[in-house]
């Protein structure tokens, strides 16, 4: 499977097995309604699961995320 993202990883993030357990969940709640406008996201879900995860496990603010996972603006 290819790299995620050109970012270093850190220990918070999925490996690939998890994310091959979570990804078909997501893609179905993403699915279910879909957007009116077609909109599929601006970030690939699995870098906003692994911000989840490294926001839970510091306690940042998502604001103050390190470089490389979804921005907090739009």
């Amino acid at each position: 499977m290819a790299p995620v993202s050109d970012r270093q990883p850190y220990g918070t993030d999925l490996s690939d097995e998890r994310w091959a357990l979570i990804e078909p969940v997501i893609d179905s709640w993403k699915a279910r309604p879909p957007s009116g406008s077609g909109h599929q996201g601006r970030y690939p879900m699995r870098e906003i699961v692994n911000a989840l995860l490294y926001q839970g496990r510091t306690g940042c603010q998502w604001a103050l995320l390190p470089h490389g996972f979804p921005s907090a603006r739009r």
